[in-house]
């Protein structure tokens, strides 16, 4: 009978849920769905000074938008704590562990010794085979693995292949501190044991670790788990990812508008391929995804290349009353007001119009608040360089033809514009840019007609009269 898969991520709360650590649970994610199997949150908490206030609700609010969700409640490392000091005491009781009492002078002594000469800075074992009657007074004790001296660990990574570690390499790690709290080592053992957890995916900064948990599972005399150690995400520059390369919370994707569809598909595809494909819906990312399309080099951030997948979601959500619900707290906020219900109806009629050109939601938002400004309007400096005096000339012309029209529709005024445009000797762009500027205060936007529409007729004519000539 083959055994469930049980994956897990496993965050420390010591700040916002990064981008890293977002990939590594869509990865966990992911392949727990493809598989049938589960997927657990665990929230590493053991190490209170480095916790931060707010982090694990942060955390929670990251996953919930990326709609990661897991199975069964979330677990505090830091609660299991009586069970992990329960295992190091039986490693004590089986000779698999011993108590050390090196002072903090002798252990800085051994390290720049060993630094002096050469050799790998670790603990040196002397309290590995001595009787703990030779204890110094007054040194209360750490409980150290016994870790083998000889021969070597492997790792059989399905990412990485076959990773080899020599045992003589690993120093004995500390299991229980003195004031016999457990470390992170001993509790990731312990409850990913107790949780069941049958693939270890992670940042391939934990290789190191995983030689020395391996070690201590076996030790146990349990089965070791599947390991798939993920390359981790570089700079565009090639460089470790930093806060200027986009090393930031998810929720500074969410506050630049980035949607969590569009950030899924590009984390799944930041270390993961599946052919050429790049556009992966969550449900097609389900069926295909697995440890073989992981490759092996780190992964490039490109902002380009997100922002791109961030325009096509914005333009694959079909419903237009989905997306001004997305867009309607930025346009409120930018207003300092509440939109009207006629400005909604107007805002899901125009929509369509209004997203091909957005590559985020702030810049989709900003683009419709010409809809609803008061006047005068602020104009961007590119929209005040149309306004020369010629074009405010031809905008007084525009203002006496429009103000003439007889019908207020696309087809007639397109139809106007035109002739006029002819009557003058004048390219339809001459004319189309300053009406652009002063119906919008931008030198972008939607096709006029469609501008003079939504304004009606009243405020079209008094923005145009405002800026001519």
């Amino acid at each position: 009978m083959t055994k469930k898969v049980i994956t897990r991520f496993a965050p420390s709360p010591t700040g916002f849920l990064h981008i890293g650590g977002a990939r590594t649970a869509l990865f966990n994610w992911l392949f727990a769905r493809h598989n049938d199997g589960e997927f657990h949150l665990r929230i590493e908490d053991t190490d209170r000074k480095r916790m931060t206030e707010g982090a694990v609700e942060a955390i929670y609010d990251g996953m919930d938008w990326l709609g990661l969700d897991h199975d069964g409640k979330v677990v505090s490392q830091y609660a299991q704590r009586a069970r992990h000091v329960d295992v190091a005491n039986e490693l004590l009781a089986r000779g698999k562990a011993y108590h050390c009492y090196c002072s903090v002078e002798e252990l800085k002594e051994m390290r720049e010794s060993a630094r002096a000469e050469g050799r790998p800075i670790g603990y040196d074992g002397r309290w590995r085979d001595r009787d703990p009657s030779e204890a110094p007074e007054g040194v209360k004790p750490v409980v150290r693995f016994k870790s083998p001296n000889e021969g070597e660990t492997i790792i059989k990574d399905r990412v990485q292949g076959d990773v080899t570690v020599a045992n003589a390499q690993l120093d004995d790690m500390i299991l229980l501190r003195a004031d016999g709290t457990p470390t992170y080592m001993l509790s990731v053992v312990v409850d990913d044991h107790d949780m069941g957890i049958t693939h270890i995916i992670r940042g391939d900064d934990h290789l190191t670790n995983a030689a020395r948990q391996a070690q201590l599972i076996l030790a146990i005399g349990w089965e070791l788990p599947i390991y798939a150690h993920i390359p981790l995400i570089h700079g565009a520059d090639g460089a470790k990812l930093s806060k200027r390369h986009g090393a930031l919370g998810v929720e500074a994707y969410r506050d630049m508008g980035y949607l969590p569809s569009a950030v899924k598909n590009y984390l799944l595809r930041l270390g993961w391929a599946h052919g050429d494909d790049e556009i992966i819906p969550q449900q097609q990312a389900i069926e295909w995804f697995g440890l073989e399309g992981i490759g092996k080099s780190p992964s490039r951030f490109d902002f380009t290349k997100l922002e791109n997948l961030n325009g096509y979601y914005i333009r694959e959500i079909e419903s237009n009353e989905s997306l001004v619900e997305i867009c309607r707290p930025l346009i409120e906020k930018s207003l300092a007001r509440p939109l009207t219900e006629d400005e909604i109806t107007l805002l899901i009629s125009a929509m369509n119009e209004f997203k091909p050109r957005a590559k985020n939601i702030n810049d989709l938002a900003e683009s419709t608040l010409f809809l609803f400004a008061s006047r005068p309007l602020n104009f961007i400096p590119k929209a005040e360089k149309i306004l020369s005096p010629e074009a405010r000339n031809i905008l007084a012309d525009v203002a006496e033809l429009l103000a003439k029209a007889t019908a207020w529709n696309v087809e007639t005024l397109e139809a106007g514009i035109t002739s006029f445009a002819e009557e003058k000797d004048l390219k339809l762009g001459k004319i189309a840019q300053p009406i652009r500027a002063s119906l919008t205060g931008k030198n972008t936007s939607p096709g006029i007609f469609d501008i003079l529409i939504w304004l009606g007729k009243e405020e079209s004519l008094a923005r145009i009269k405002d800026q001519a000539i």
